[in-house]
């Protein structure tokens, strides 16, 4: 049998109204035996390493009936992608030692029963290990699945990107750019907007909380109209985005956080223009497009290598700084991808 070893465990005290706070969640310390029980058939016990802070997290600390994705349950950790070393396994995919990313346990260490979410890490020193939260990993997934297999982008389209200068975000704007796209980003603060215009290579960008008219500051970016709206906001935003689309534009529909926190969700006004100017807007989860992750991996660990895609992330050093991390990402605080790192490589 493994040693035994204190857990310190990130835990949902109870489900949340309105907008989440620090102390809807609790560190408590449990203890674990570092090998899989017997009879746990293709489970692997891992060590996490980073932790991936994501917006969809929030649906989850609310009761949701029907979701797409199981909400947390009150007493117990929480759960989200990390990048996590195996350091027991019961499972013939896996063995000790091997880099990890999927599924796991907001805590030091977590017995992954579910391993058909977990992908093997064949990591080299090129890229940093965390990136596997982030472009490497499902934010990055979502980026490339939502631009490429959805709004099937030509060269020269005007797109547009919501809250983008965020884990995915910022990586469609340059998916889009490396099309030969016009790409316009909107962003919260003086310092994001610097980011996407410097850093990620967008053409335009813009504060959306210094805008009175959203409708007006799209119509000054895009004189010609939007081809394609990568979504990640709703709400106002969608509704001046919906006025200046160009006909048969395509609008892939990643996230509203704009809405997360409200309870009563804002309306939208102008959907007749999905009609009058036959728009094509449509939802989807990442989840029905992991088939296509070696291909995505071929395509863009190359140009992450050659320095042509840039990544930003914002750390927070120690579980111990997880909630806050995580409650940031309501408020705009992070800058780039939030990642949490739990212990050193």
């Amino acid at each position: 049998m493994g040693s035994e070893v204190r857990n310190m465990q990130v835990i949902l005290k109870k489900y949340v109204t309105g907008f989440p706070k620090e102390s809807d969640m609790q560190l408590m310390n449990s203890w674990m035996k570092l090998s899989v029980a017997e009879g746990l058939n293709d489970a692997v016990l891992v060590k996490n390493l980073y932790l991936s802070c994501d917006p969809y997290m929030r649906s989850r600390m609310t009761k949701n009936e029907g979701s797409y994705v199981q909400s947390f349950t009150p007493g117990s950790p929480i759960t989200g992608y990390g990048v996590a070393k195996v350091v027991d396994s019961a499972n013939p995919k896996f063995k000790k030692d091997d880099l990890v990313w999927g599924m796991t346990g907001w805590e030091e260490y977590t017995l992954i029963t579910a391993t058909e979410s977990l992908f093997k890490i064949q990591h080299t020193n090129d890229v940093p290990l965390s990136y596997y939260t982030g472009i490497l990993g499902m934010p990055g997934m979502t980026a490339y699945a939502g631009f490429n297999e959805l709004c099937a982008p030509k060269k020269g389209e005007n797109v547009f990107i919501s809250a983008a200068s965020g884990a995915v975000g910022q990586l469609v704007g340059q998916l889009a750019k490396l099309m030969g796209c016009y790409v316009v980003g909107s962003a919260g603060s003086k310092v994001k907007v610097d980011l996407l215009k410097n850093k990620f290579g967008f053409d335009e960008a813009f504060n959306y909380k210094e805008e009175k008219d959203l409708t007006a500051a799209l119509k000054r970016r895009f004189p010609n109209g939007i081809d394609i709206y990568f979504e990640n906001v709703g709400g106002k935003m969608l509704d001046a985005v919906l006025l200046n689309m160009r006909e048969h534009g395509r609008i892939a529909v990643c996230g509203m956080i704009s809405q997360y926190n409200l309870e009563q969700p804002e309306g939208i006004h102008n959907l007749m223009y999905l009609i009058v100017k036959r728009l094509r807007m449509q939802g989807f989860l990442v989840f029905d497009y992991y088939h296509l992750y070696p291909k995505y991996l071929e395509m863009v660990l190359p140009h992450i290598k050659e320095g042509k895609i840039a990544y930003v992330e914002d750390t927070a050093t120690g579980l111990e700084q997880a909630p806050s991390a995580l409650i940031g990402l309501f408020s705009g605080r992070n800058v780039g991808k939030q990642v949490v790192v739990v212990a050193p490589e």
